[in-house]
């Protein structure tokens, strides 16, 4: 067992922790046990800190050392984004909602970057007068500053992933939006019969709304690239040097190959996060684009004989422990849930924002968290819901048909040859085939005349 101390006191950690005393507290403070921080979100800082490493060692300051704090970082991101457990993800076992602003990551992150530094120069843990987690790996950095730039990483990255399914799924609205193009049957407003379409328009209209969704999710990360690193506590970049300043913000540009800069005004990237709250609603817009599209196709598949039945979705799963051969909409349905979690987020994000008192907002853990929650959420759902709903649905074109034709959806087409009040007698006092056909005469009758 080691020994470490600080303000408060000292705790006890196994001899090969690789984190230390301020993760340690944390582990038992916010001890809430839902799920941990995201390892996107640890990646970019430690990205941070590999920038900082290296911009060190270009400016002469304890060359060795940051030279090995950089390979360390690469060590930690790797092991990261490897699949499955392993001891450098065991290192950060925070919880994702942590009261001080994300300090506690930031802390997690410089221990264990420290302690791995240590092991490999052939110290133990703990051995911080050789590298020290805040003097060294955390030198010229604030939470502040390196938390909101690691989350705008994070947040980027993630939006690059969403945008490319956003845009598959718009291709695969269009291939079907072209594969039904005469696929005649009755659209709706309200849920009740209106005028003819054909099953290609509806689908035209949901890949525009995917279009729409996909350029939002591409012009607003020109938003978060803008990042405060160097202004350390409240941005006033006082406590950092300026050398540093200018050369980690081009090193984070090279590691990231995201075109980030500094911010013309530092103090505001620290204070106010309402860029995540705009970008938490673009998310949500996306989300509801998707919800109306996978409501639309879990109607029209409602039946299969005692409800619309206009189109077939692939059968993914039985639908019932007690109905046999009854299957489910499930696909649309977990769009729908998806979705509906993504506008909870942005309701927890928009809250959390709005309480960012002075210089700084205590509750980045929350925005941070359900921002990347939702990210993932939508990237997952809309790659599901085309693989396993869009890409695979048939049109069922004789129903379709069938509908159509048991319904005044023509009569709209007659007003401005027999006017408004004559069709809407001849609607209400005849059966569709023969209204159709009354309506036909009149307007044969108008012509002649």
């Amino acid at each position: 067992m080691r020994t470490e101390h600080d303000i408060i006191g000292s705790v006890d950690l196994e001899d090969g922790c690789l984190y230390g005393i301020n993760t340690a507290r944390a582990l038992e403070n916010f001890a809430l046990e839902t799920h941990r921080t995201d390892f996107s979100l640890i990646s970019a800082i430690v990205t941070v800190k590999k920038a900082a490493a290296i911009t060190y060692r270009k400016i002469g300051i304890k060359p060795d050392l940051y030279g090995i704090v950089s390979e360390v970082c690469d060590e930690i991101t790797d092991a990261l984004e490897s699949e499955g457990e392993n001891e450098i993800k065991d290192a950060f076992p925070l919880d994702a909602l942590q009261g001080g602003a994300g300090t506690s990551t930031n802390m997690n992150v410089n221990e264990v970057i420290a302690n791995m530094t240590l092991l490999r120069t052939g110290h133990r843990p703990g051995e911080y007068e050789y590298c020290h987690p805040l003097n060294d790996i955390n030198r010229g950095q604030s939470t502040n500053d390196v938390y909101p730039t690691g989350l705008r990483i994070a947040s980027i990255r993630g939006l690059r992933r969403l945008s490319s399914s956003c845009a598959a799924l718009q291709e695969s609205l269009q291939k079907k939006e072209n594969e039904f193009e005469n696929v005649k049957k009755l659209g709706r407003t309200e849920l009740m019969d209106a005028v003819p379409v054909t099953l290609g328009n509806e689908f035209g209209a949901y890949a525009q709304a995917a279009a729409r969704d996909r350029w939002r999710l591409y012009k607003v990360e020109e938003r978060l690239r803008q990042i405060n690193l160097g202004g350390t506590a409240v941005g006033l970049e006082n406590l950092s040097l300026r050398k540093y300043r200018f050369e980690v913000v081009e090193e984070l540009r090279k590691l990231t190959d995201i075109g980030l800069a500094r911010a013309e005004y530092p103090m505001d990237i620290t204070q106010n996060q309402d860029v995540f709250v705009e970008v938490s609603g673009l998310l949500k817009s996306m989300s509801v684009s998707m919800m109306k599209i996978a409501g639309d196709l879990r109607l029209m598949a409602s039946g299969p004989y005692g409800g619309l039945g206009e189109i077939k979705l692939k059968p993914v799963q039985q639908g019932s422990t007690v109905m046999p051969g009854k299957i489910n909409p499930v696909i649309p349905e977990m769009m729908l849930e998806a979705g509906t979690q993504v506008i909870s987020c942005d309701a927890a994000i928009t809250y959390a924002a709005s309480r960012g008192e002075f210089e700084l907002n205590a509750l980045f853990p929350l925005i941070a968290d359900n921002l990347l929650k939702s990210i993932k959420i939508l990237t997952n759902a809309s790659d599901i819901f085309r693989v396993k709903c869009i890409d695979v649905l048939e049109a069922d074109e004789k129903r379709c048909g069938e509908i159509l034709d048991n319904t005044y959806a023509f009569a709209a087409s007659y007003l401005s040859d027999v006017g408004y009040d004559t069709v809407s007698r001849v609607v209400k006092e005849n059966t569709p085939q023969k209204a159709r056909e009354i309506l036909e005469n009149l307007k044969n009758q108008k012509i002649e005349r």
